[in-house]
């Protein structure tokens, strides 16, 4: 018998972290209720204040706040709402949110459940404290997550209230981000289906939004959720000859997944394997291929569009579902072959590459021809997509390492080059060649764009090697394109961030490298790696000030935003970059300082004085019609 309990509870561990939490919140209960021997303070700074941040304890929270009577989780909620959570992005007003889910009779607490909502309702438009670009991925995909996960939350929890339902078309109409939009689209037709207007709601997104990929996303809600709505399949269909290509795709999509059976539906794919729109093409072969692959024609339209389209990315994507699909069939391993050696288009040879290493690896012929287009090929594409291939598939065969080592040296193409020497590097680590070569390459190759590679490759798989560090250290300094100094700098700031003379390198590549790109680069490391150095701010300071290029005095502003947040002493710098910074635009990819403390000052510094009549001053004033757009854009949304 007792075999057999150990044996269940080892089956069934779901269940039984589910009793152990049950009975874990249960106890806290009888202590609070029955035996008194811990008050509501007790359970809010002792149980909730110290486990709020470890979600593995948040199951036991909620369950302890369906239990207990709903005045007190008031209180709970309360105390979790002036906890600082934005470092762990907001998990104390999240989980406030499931505690209040679980209270029975949400009236008793309106005034706080509606603050909750409040908070929440901000967090879908949270942003960080500091400028950046879109390009910034991490920052971009924290904010997207915040943001995210109150637009989920907020649909969850809310969803019978009809702010929440508002809320939820706001974020899919105006976020500046497609994912939150993509999320609000989807929280709002998951939680407010029958809802009258949102079918036309998004209908209206489908057509008349001015970002593709919310009518994407639109198209997608539509289809799976209104399928059975008479117009909807007309209204797909109207939709394949949209104006925007990724419309059209997205439409083909949706109409062959919700729509299989209808007796047109495989006509209109066919016929748009040769519409006019390359991306069409492409969606349509795909969604050919993934819903009718026994259909007769299936076969012979594919090996039509290889050969006879004349794109390649529509070449390429019938080359691979060919070879995905048809694996089978005797006529698809010759005509791959065919394709990776004699086919007169470069992009349709590296494709038909790809596919036989994915899908003929075993059959004999493959590996000599990767092999052969490794360095026969007259195109460095091809060349780079057999090398990878080979070095992926087959790692074990003894000429693979000579080829790479080859390669990495003697080949005319920078980029066969360099992705030789990340594949030596990837798959040949303890060979007793690969660090020499990585060296020689990191500092004799003519290309900056191998040297870059080498040195990438030997500062992440050779940290501890002695010769490691003083190659980044000469190259930071000697190298002579500025694109691997800045790549040695920021190697050396990830790896040797102890070392004395990181810092003092740093600070010397940031005031004395030519280049912009490079003392950016080291004002931005210097920041991130030594923000506790005695000299940084000041340094910054002077660097947002003095230097002779916009980029480089926009990095040390952004910089001291990111990384001294909130500093009253700062906010001249802010102010005097804002009106009196000497940028005149000249390319349009140019980030104006002043438009970056603009932004700084309304983020870190909006109940200043001089913030509102610094707004409106450059809304009238500033000579860079950008930053005059920008002022004007806030100033609208300061004095609603």
């Amino acid at each position: 018998m007792l075999e057999w309990f150990i044996g269940w509870i080892a089956n069934n561990a779901f269940l039984h972290r589910k009793f152990l939490e049950y009975f874990c919140a249960w106890e806290f209960v009888w202590q609070f209720e029955k035996e008194g021997s811990i008050s509501i303070e007790d359970l809010k700074t002792e149980v909730f204040g110290k486990h709020w941040q470890d979600e593995s304890w948040h199951e036991v929270l909620r369950l302890i706040a369906g239990m207990i009577d709903a005045k007190f989780v008031g209180e709970i909620l309360n105390y979790l709402m002036v906890q600082d959570g934005e470092e762990e992005k907001f998990i104390n007003l999240f989980l406030a949110a499931k505690c209040l889910a679980e209270v029975r009779n949400r009236s008793v607490i309106a005034s706080v459940a509606n603050k909750l909502f409040g908070k929440v309702k901000d967090l879908t438009k949270y942003d960080l404290w500091y400028y950046y670009t879109y390009d910034n991925a991490q920052e971009t995909k924290l904010v997207q997550e915040v943001r995210i996960q109150a637009v989920v939350t907020i649909a969850a929890i809310w969803k019978d209230n009809r702010d929440a339902l508002h809320c939820l078309k706001d974020r899919a109409t105006v976020d500046n981000y497609q994912y939150v939009r993509d999320a609000a689209i989807e929280a709002l037709v998951s939680n407010f289906k029958d809802d009258p207007d949102t079918c036309s709601f998004l209908k209206d997104l489908t057509t008349a939004d001015n970002k593709n990929y919310v009518r994407c996303a639109a198209i997608e809600a539509l289809a799976s959720n209104f399928k059975d709505n008479p117009d909807t399949r007309s209204f797909l269909k109207d939709l394949t000859t949209a104006d925007d290509g990724n419309v059209r795709r997205a439409a083909i999509k949706a109409l062959v997944s919700n729509f299989k059976d209808h007796p047109d539906t495989h006509s209109i794919l066919k016929d748009l394997t040769t519409a006019d729109n390359e991306n069409v093409r492409c969606a349509a072969i795909k969604a050919l291929v993934s819903n009718f692959k026994d259909h007769p024609d299936t076969h012979s339209i594919l090996k039509d569009r290889v050969t006879a389209d004349n794109v390649w990315n529509v070449r390429c994507a019938a080359i691979e579902a060919l070879a995905s699909n048809f694996k089978d069939d005797s006529d698809t391993h010759p005509f791959l072959k065919e394709r990776a050696t004699a086919d007169n288009k470069w992009y349709v040879r590296g494709a038909a590459i790809k596919a036989l290493a994915s899908n003929f690896k075993d059959d004999p012929d493959t590996r000599s021809i990767l092999k052969d287009r490794a360095t026969a090929d007259n195109k460095w594409y091809v060349r780079r997509a057999a090398i990878k291939a080979l070095a992926s598939n087959f790692k074990d065969d003894p000429d693979t390492r000579s080829i790479l080592k080859d390669r990495a040296t003697a080949d005319k193409s920078d980029y066969v080059r360099g992705a030789a020497i990340k594949a030596l590097a990837s798959n040949f680590l303890d060979s007793p060649d690969t660090h020499s070569i990585l060296k020689d390459r990191a500092t004799a190759d003519k290309s900056d764009y191998v040297r870059g590679a080498a040195i990438q490759a030997l500062a992440s798989n050779f940290p501890d090697n002695p010769d490691t560090r003083s190659i980044l250290q000469d190259r930071a300094t000697a190298d002579n394109k500025w694109y691997v100094r800045g790549l040695a700098i920021q190697a050396l700031a990830s790896n040797f961030k102890d070392d004395p003379d990181t810092h003092s390198i740093l600070q010397d590549r940031a005031t004395a490298d030519k280049y912009d790109y490079v003392r950016g680069a080291a004002i931005k490391t210097l920041a991130s790696n030594f923000k506790d150095e005695q000299n940084t701010r000041s340094f910054l300071k002077e660097r947002a000030t003095t230097d002779n290029q916009w980029d480089v005095r926009g990095a040390a502003i952004e910089a001291l935003a990111k990384h001294f947040r909130n500093q009253p002493e700062l906010f001249e710098i802010y102010y005097n970059c804002a009106v009196n910074d000497p940028f005149e635009h000249k390319r349009d990819y140019e980030t104006n300082p002043r438009r970056v403390a603009l932004e700084i000052i309304i983020k870190q510094f909006l109940q200043h004085p001089q913030t509102l009549p610094l707004v409106r001053d450059r809304a009238e004033n500033d000579l860079d019609e950008e930053v005059r757009k920008f002022a004007q854009q806030k100033l609208a949304e300061l004095e609603k």
